[in-house]
């Protein structure tokens, strides 16, 4: 049976199913509904169905989704049996965190090294290289790199994405707090973090 296409909305959802199913044991719970899975993350059941309908297919009826293959639907829907090398360009504190951060291989991403221009960061110490910026295209175009994270500051980041898109790499994780301007076909991610936590306030503020 062909697979629906899967929608950004879903596509969003998906790490969700996939850490959920990921925490329980698969030999205890070898199969799993929608329902359970709709109840454990507070969604709705005809919204569960329909996402993993478009990764996986429909259950098995009166036992549900067995819990080893949705995992496996799940991590090939969204790529995580290839770790895709990421480059960071920005080593400074936001940059350094994401570069601590272990979890990223666990989803399919792996930085493989970061850049900064200011010459101190580099002598901080870090588990990821840090490079000069001098360095960047020719890195990423040797280690055919696709996907760039921008933890610079708003000044910087369009030259740096500008960068990036030269050097090849086709999709953007931009942390910088500012929309920026990609050519068609190149893929952008905006994490504008102070908005979001002045959302969260405005909501908290509401109650």
């Amino acid at each position: 049976m062909e697979k629906a296409t899967v929608t950004k909305a879903t596509l969003g959802r998906l790490p969700h199913y996939l850490e959920m199913l990921r925490d329980m044991p698969s030999d205890t719970v070898p199969y799993i509904s929608a329902t359970a899975i709709a109840k454990k993350l507070s969604l709705g059941e005809v919204q569960v169905r329909k996402d993993l309908a478009a990764v996986s297919g429909a259950g098995k009826p009166k036992l549900g989704y067995s819990t080893a293959e949705l995992i496996r639907s799940l991590e090939e829907a969204l790529g995580y049996n290839r770790l895709t090398p990421a480059v960071l360009v920005g080593a400074g504190k936001l940059g350094r965190a994401l570069l601590q951060y272990d979890e990223f291989s666990r989803y399919g991403v792996k930085i493989t090294a970061a850049f900064d221009s200011n010459e101190q960061a580099m002598n901080l110490g870090s588990k990821t290289e840090i490079l000069p910026m001098n360095r960047f295209e020719c890195f990423c175009k040797n280690e055919n790199i696709k996907l760039g994270i921008i933890t610079v500051g708003e000044g910087s980041a369009q030259a740096v994405c500008d960068r990036m898109v030269e050097s090849g790499i086709t999709a953007v994780w931009n942390f910088a707090p500012c929309k920026l301007s990609v050519p068609d076909g190149i893929l952008i991610q905006n994490e504008n973090l102070a908005l979001s936590l002045a959302h969260l306030n405005n909501q908290l503020c509401n109650l």
